[in-house]
């Protein structure tokens, strides 16, 4: 049979020699010891749990406990009003029976305090004999001597608070570390000669390749050259006094990293570091989706009117085709036509960059897009041009625009094709890059870029082809890796050229099974419709109206399975920042909307995971967690 623990800690205060007491912050008795109730003589219900501290105090008056008081109730109200001060303290005082007790009180960390009682008698009788028997002592000596010994037991009472304090310091000490290991950002403090003097164990989370233990180490040991010269001027900043923020890419470990700085007045500085690689992937996207919109509404006007223009052209030629021309004429009014068809082509190539369609990844496996890609590729290439795939990404799926990537990996292949002039070789690398960056490279053993075209290669309209071709390929190339929040880097090797195309690294989401699905929505009736979609799918089901709310269930109840969340939420934050605040462990997240395809948000959103446009039904729910993609 399992032993009661309140009757085994009672006996083990049974045990204790001396008589000890404990009342909460409303003076009721918690718990006693044997000892406390025979050093006083307690009756039953004075010792039970409850007991109120003034009845106590009372009974201990009337029995002449405190000696002679002139009147009851204020010798009561003033040891009530005492007791209630919950102030640490120390005394020793004779009782009625001749007996003499020190009494030694602290206040506990959760309110109301304890009182250990210790019969000293023998002490005193002691200190007694030793007055009386030490007559070569002086009675300055023997004063002293009582002084120190009453000292030293007020100075052991004393320890055992500062001990009580030490303990309680070491338990704030650890809730603050845990909460700074649990934050997703590095904080450290570092000396004014730059070593780390405190850490959280989150830097090889921010920048991955650095130590996780760092103490005692020079920044430039830890972060390395590149990102201490990077960080150092901020850091000189702060040394003199002044806070700052600032951002920077980590080349080593390619992620986006931002920094804050904070004196902390004595030449040392405080800094938080925060990975916001995907923040700025999403922000760049934004820029870029905002930059179509101004070019589209510069040139969809510009456009209709050129349309007319060339429509005229166009009739008007083909009018003078059917008349009777010399043979002088045919040639030109055919080369006229000729070049106002491709006017007409160009101009659709301008509106497929500035209102063409969003970038949308969905879960895509990417091996089985590269096996398309090669064998569109090599049937466009001729005989004499080789063509190499080297897929380097292993398995898994990845969060791609499957067609608009495939598209711009085909043009560079092109791009290279023309450059080659029918022979040579031209490979594609497929790549992951530290986790953060899908790297695609296509390299050929073409002439190379010239200098020119190496700085305006990713402008609109700049071609090295004369007037075969329209300068707006590898300008589309560049807008879908923007519109990404990826990048495009063009560059000259030994052998030929090389572009290299980046975008962001997004592992797809597992396909959803019935598990524990947290539904973060803040209209009450859709949480409720929602909610029976998945209970019928067999997920069980908790709830959040905010992002607050979520990221609490999210971090402290275990088992979910999958996030589905609304981008606009309750408060000021949204879909996009509970995405950002997740932990790197958390489950699968999933969105839904009912703002508009162009909405800015909605894009963004696009960008990070998988979005699902209201209204849906169960069934268009129980595909797009199964798929990752809209109904």
């Amino acid at each position: 049979m399992q032993a009661d623990p309140h009757a085994m800690m009672q006996a083990g205060l049974n045990l204790i020699a001396q008589a000890m007491s404990i009342y909460d912050d409303d003076l009721q008795l918690v718990t006693c010891n044997r000892p406390f109730r025979e050093m006083f003589d307690l009756p039953p219900e004075l010792a039970r749990p409850g007991a109120p501290f003034e009845a106590t105090i009372r009974f201990l008056v009337q029995r002449g406990e405190y000696g002679p008081v002139d009147d009851e109730d204020v010798a009561v109200r003033r040891r009530v009003e005492q007791a209630l001060a919950f102030q640490p303290h120390y005394m020793e005082r004779s009782r009625a029976n001749g007996r003499t007790i020190s009494v030694e009180g602290a206040p506990l960390p959760q309110g109301g305090w304890v009182t250990v009682y210790t019969d000293i008698t023998h002490i005193k009788q002691h200190e007694g004999l030793l007055r009386a028997r030490s007559e070569e002592l002086s009675e300055q000596l023997l004063t002293r001597a009582e002084e120190l010994a009453a000292a030293n037991r007020k100075l052991q009472a004393t320890n055992a608070a500062l001990s009580e304090a030490k303990r309680e310091l070491t338990e704030m000490e650890a809730r603050i570390r845990l909460t700074t290991e649990m934050m997703p950002a590095h904080i450290a403090h570092v000396s004014a000669d730059r070593v780390y003097t405190y850490s959280n164990r989150r830097l090889n989370a921010i920048m991955p390749g650095r130590p996780s233990n760092i103490l005692g180490l020079h920044m430039a040991d830890v972060l390395g050259t590149q990102a201490y010269q990077a960080v150092l001027p901020y850091v000189e900043i702060a040394q003199e006094g002044r806070a700052s923020s600032f951002e920077f890419t980590d080349e080593a470990s390619s992620r986006r990293i931002r920094t804050a700085t904070t004196p902390d007045g004595d030449g040392g500085v405080y800094i938080l570091s925060q990975d916001v690689t995907e923040e700025t992937q999403t922000r760049n996207a934004l820029q870029q989706t905002r930059r179509r919109e101004l070019a589209a509404q510069m040139t969809s006007g510009m456009a209709h009117d050129f349309s007319n223009l060339l429509t005229i052209i166009l009739g008007s030629q083909s009018r003078l085709l059917r008349m009777d021309l010399s043979e002088e004429a045919q040639p030109l009014v055919s080369a006229t036509l000729s070049a106002a068809k491709r006017g007409g082509r160009l101009l659709d190539r301008i509106a497929a960059m500035t209102t063409g369609r969003d970038y949308t990844p969905a879960p895509c496996d990417p091996a089985a897009l590269l096996r398309d890609l090669q064998t569109l590729a090599t049937s466009a290439l001729p005989d004499g041009l080789r063509f190499t795939l080297e897929d380097r990404l292993g398995p898994g799926r990845l969060m791609l625009d499957s067609g608009q990537v495939q598209d711009s990996l085909l043009n560079l292949i092109l791009n290279a094709r023309d450059a080659c002039g029918g022979a040579g070789q031209i490979t594609l690398t497929a790549a992951r890059l530290k986790e953060t960056w899908l790297e695609f490279t296509v390299t050929d053993t073409g002439p190379g870029f010239s200098p020119e075209a190496l700085k305006r290669g990713l402008d609109p309209f700049y071609t090295t082809k004369g007037g075969e071709g329209s300068g707006l390929g590898l300008a589309m190339v560049y807008d879908m890796a923007k519109l990404a929040g990826g990048r495009v880097r063009l560059e000259n090797t030994t052998s030929g050229a090389r572009v290299t195309l980046r975008l962001p690294l997004r592992e797809a989401p597992r396909p959803a099974e019935p598990g524990l699905a947290l539904l973060v929505e803040d209209s009450p009736d859709l949480r409720d419709a929602i909610r029976d979609m998945l209970r019928a799918q067999g997920h069980a089901v908790i709830e959040a109206a905010s992002t607050e709310e979520a990221l609490t269930l999210a971090t402290q109840v275990p088992g979910v399975t999958l996030i589905l969340s609304d981008i606009t939420l309750e408060g000021a934050s949204t879909g996009l920042d509970l995405l950002d605040r997740l932990p790197a462990n958390a489950p699968p997240c999933y969105l839904m909307t009912s703002l508009r395809p162009d909405h800015p948000l909605h894009r963004a959103a696009k960008s990070r995971a998988p979005v699902l446009r209201k209204p849906f039904t169960g069934a268009d729910l129980g595909q797009f967690l199964a798929t990752g993609q809209q109904p």
